[in-house]
């Protein structure tokens, strides 16, 4: 079960040509409709992760879920003294407020069932470093990786295995608008020994190696320098 753009549109493409069934989540109908197109085998599912009621009743009607790849996350960029507590509560409840509902959900299930389990979070370096005018980001991120670190204490004896994945800045709608701008871009570049920016197949190749571990958090570190 995935989100549908970006790095979780790759790995749920990625999963179903391995075999696996899988369900994809978003709100944007449009965004849904065009991944049913190119993969019919997918099954997707039309809800806002921020709303906890309706996400919690849409998800509980799928059944027992093996693999849960968070990856819901959005961002506004604006400095500290102007952030409303509205922007603030959006991204919690997108970023973080989701994968807590969701994930418990999961767990619930597979635990009921005996079944084991596993549940990547996708979450950032922003969870790590600080980042102007990116407040609200940034703490999503580090909740992000404190629930990934309990949830994989108290999950583990139930063989169900939570690890996280904290890449750099991965071109994806979201970012576009970042490495496109010819004044920003150079300072990217600057922070990224490769000389180039990371794409969602860096992260999909490394969520492969996460789901067989327990309690492992992939710092997507040799793309960028990282100075904490």
């Amino acid at each position: 079960m995935f989100l549908v753009r970006g790095i979780g549109k790759a790995v749920a493409e990625r999963l179903l040509q391995e075999g696996a069934k899988v369900y994809v989540i978003g709100r944007s109908k449009e965004n849904l409709d065009k991944l049913k197109a190119v993969n019919p085998l997918i099954y997707t599912i039309q809800v806002d992760v921020s709303d906890w009621d309706k996400t919690n009743t849409t998800v509980k009607q799928i059944g027992v879920v093996d693999l849960f790849v968070n990856n819901a996350g959005i961002l506004h960029q604006e400095e500290f003294v102007d952030l409303s507590i509205e922007k603030f509560e959006e991204i919690i409840n997108t970023n973080f407020k989701s994968a807590f509902n969701i994930t418990q959900i999961v767990a619930h299930g597979l635990i009921s069932a005996g079944r084991p389990g596993a549940v990547v979070n996708v979450s950032s370096v922003g969870g790590l470093k600080a980042a102007p005018r990116s407040m609200s980001y940034c703490v999503s991120k580090a909740m992000m990786d404190m629930l990934t670190k309990v949830t994989a204490l108290e999950l583990g004896p139930y063989n169900i295995r939570v690890n996280s994945v904290n890449p750099t800045g991965i071109y994806t709608d979201m970012t576009k608008h970042l490495f496109e701008n010819e004044q920003i871009m150079p300072i990217i570049l600057s922070q990224h020994p490769l000389g180039k920016v990371a794409k969602v197949e860096d992260v999909v190749e490394l969520r492969e190696g996460t789901e067989k571990k327990t309690k492992y958090s992939v710092y997507v570190k040799h793309m960028t320098r990282m100075k904490i």
